[in-house]
């Protein structure tokens, strides 16, 4: 009876052993700002300043956006931010800032308004150019037409930066 224990704890043993290491070995790795960058290739990052080129303006709208962008990716990622030649590189322009009617009243007069802000944006990687891209992001944010806009646009206008700074943030470098 005594080597029939003995071979049932060795088993015991093995099968502890063989989870153990299965588990080990089937490690998973996670990044909870969702950046998933080769940091042994890609070490710097270059952030051009985005101009406005739309023909509607608030004027802080523009230092807001820029700013965002840079701290978005400073605190989220451990890219050092170059003036040139980093490698991933992003440049572009705001190309349209506007407002317009979303939705009436019983009266037919606006009840409900929309600004928009468009930025077009190129992305390049030096390191992986498959990655490389141009396009355009958009971001929306509504008010009550009971409110008027100077009132409102700065508190819309950072909620618009912060959506349009996070879009750019996953298509560039989180590959979600």
């Amino acid at each position: 009876m005594k080597p029939l224990k003995q071979i049932l704890l060795v088993s015991q043993l093995v099968a502890v052993f063989a989870v153990c290491l299965t588990l080990y070995s089937c490690s998973v790795s996670y990044k909870f700002n969702g950046a998933s960058i080769d940091y042994s290739k890609t070490k710097t990052i270059q952030i051009s300043d985005f101009p406005i080129r739309s023909a509607y303006v608030w004027g802080p709208m523009a230092p807001m956006f820029n700013n965002e962008l840079r701290d978005l990716f400073m605190n989220s990622t451990r890219l050092q931010l170059v003036k040139r030649n980093g490698d991933m590189k992003i440049e572009g322009e705001i190309t349209q800032y506007s407002q317009r009617n979303k939705s009436v009243n019983a009266e037919g007069a606006s009840a409900m308004a929309e600004l928009s802000m468009t930025v077009n944006v190129r992305f390049s990687n030096s390191k992986n150019h498959v990655e490389d891209f141009e396009r355009t992001f958009t971001a929306t944010a509504s008010y009550e037409t009971t409110q008027q806009l100077n009132a409102v646009q700065e508190q819309l206008v950072q909620q618009m930066v912060k959506d349009l700074t996070e879009q750019i943030f996953n298509a560039t470098v989180a590959n979600w």
